[in-house]
């Protein structure tokens, strides 16, 4: 039976929202989340990208709200101010039906903005605080904010807090917060050092876990394109020229390399923008703009734009070069298909990739092995051929040992036609598998 965000019972303007946005029915991780968040319990959400975690627990959140206290009920916390931005654009979406006497408020905080300014307009408090966890912590130092009445803290991309540093600004807002307090964590994985953090706030939480199996989107197709020889600037310019995507991401390990790349690309003739943790706060603000207003057909970008950033219309993502952490592939390829589109990941790879390609295919991702060959695309069959072939040579090799044995007596010259006997087997084996 396919469920419906009405059987969740969520209010009239939430419903109205929803039809709104074009949701037809709530994903998968939402139909779990729902439930247990609406009673108030905390919960670690593990999914992969795109999966809907953003409203999962925004529904339930607003449902909670109490419009006539004028206090803070939720807080919501980010790892990015791209990601923040965007988080609290989606609950603006939601509550555009509030009735005026039931109005939600909310408001985002985030560094690279004038925090005075931002204390002078709290004289009002709002009901649900987004932001970067070192701007709402301030903001509480300052006494400006209060957050010591919100019931529910949400932690997203816990991970790659994690890794920034943020998780200690968390700690120390959840600290501020009631004792009884519910909280949602979602990453797409749990690191051994995040449980320290998890066990201090979280006593019995629900674990929702969804598609361990299913590493990627089913509607992507993935193709790797050897680099060989060739200058892997040209050959990027190249796949894309051949593409022609309608907006395309191409990823790279580290900031000096997206710079790299996206110069080279310009020099080449493309209009290119490009997101990583070097651009200054005013620029990010910029180029998200200019990025959402399809100023761009290629942007290059840091694993910082493969987590939580929702661009829309991503047709094509390019690995320009793997990931040391194969779970950023799945981000990274998790900007394209999103609600319910297909897309394309390319990777370019070289020989010390073939390790990282044997393991994503281990994770069911299965590659196209392809080329790109006087402006034409060329199929080149399975990628390590030649361990194949060798693989075959040795089966045949132990089929025609089992099928003929040495005999016990033997006669001059036996040695001759039993290994011209085992090549006729083997001839015989190797048409049958072809």
């Amino acid at each position: 039976m396919t469920a419906s965000f009405e059987q969740f019972a969520f209010q009239p303007f939430l419903l109205k929202a929803v039809k709104d946005l074009g949701f037809l029915e709530p994903t998968e991780i939402q139909c779990k989340i729902f439930p247990i968040a609406k009673k108030g319990h905390s919960v670690i959400g593990q999914s992969q990208t795109g999966s809907g975690k953003t409203h999962a627990y925004l529904l339930p959140i607003l449902q909670a709200v109490q419009p006539q206290q004028e206090e803070v009920q939720a807080v919501i916390t980010a790892p990015t101010r791209e990601l923040a931005q965007q988080i609290y654009q989606e609950i603006l979406k939601l509550t555009k039906f509030c009735q005026e006497e039931q109005l939600i408020t909310a408001r985002c905080f985030v560094g690279g903005t004038d925090k005075q300014r931002t204390i002078d307009k709290l004289k009002k408090q709002p009901h649900i605080v987004v932001g970067t966890p070192g701007r709402i912590h301030d903001l509480v130092e300052e006494q400006a904010l209060f957050v010591h009445t919100a019931s529910t803290i949400v932690v997203d991309e816990a991970d790659l807090m994690l890794d920034m540093g943020f998780i200690e600004d968390v700690d120390k807002i959840a600290a501020r917060m009631p004792q009884k307090l519910q909280m949602l964590v979602f990453s797409a994985t749990i690191p051994e050092k995040l449980k320290p953090f998890l066990k201090k706030y979280m006593e019995n939480p629900e674990y929702v876990h969804i598609n361990p199996n299913q590493a990627a989107a089913q509607n992507i197709e993935h193709a790797i394109i050897p680099l060989r020889h060739r200058n892997k600037k040209d050959l990027l310019k190249d796949i894309l020229m051949q593409y022609q995507p309608y907006l395309a991401i191409i990823f790279t390990n580290t900031k000096k390399n997206a710079e790299e790349v996206a110069q080279a690309l310009a020099e080449r003739g493309l209009k290119v923008g490009r997101i990583h943790g070097d651009l200054a706060p005013r620029e990010r603000r910029k180029m998200m703009k200019q990025v959402h207003e399809l100023e761009y057909q290629y942007i290059v970008a840091t694993d910082l734009a493969a987590r939580g950033i929702d661009i829309e219309g991503v047709s094509h993502v390019v690995n320009y070069e793997l990931p040391d952490d194969l779970d950023f592939y799945i981000h990274r390829v998790g900007r394209t298909a999103r609600a319910g589109f297909s897309g394309t990941a390319i990777t370019i790879y070289e020989p010390s990739d073939e390790e990282a390609l044997d393991k994503l295919e281990k994770r069911k991702i299965e590659f196209r092995h392809i080329d790109l060959r006087s402006g034409e695309w060329v199929d080149l069959g399975p990628r390590r051929k030649r361990q194949s072939r060798k693989k075959q040579e040795n089966e045949m090799d132990v089929m025609a040992k089992k099928v003929i044995k040495k005999p016990t007596k033997v006669k001059p010259g036996y040695k001759k036609k039993l290994n011209e006997e085992r090549e006729k087997i083997k001839r015989r084996y190797s048409k049958k598998t072809k």
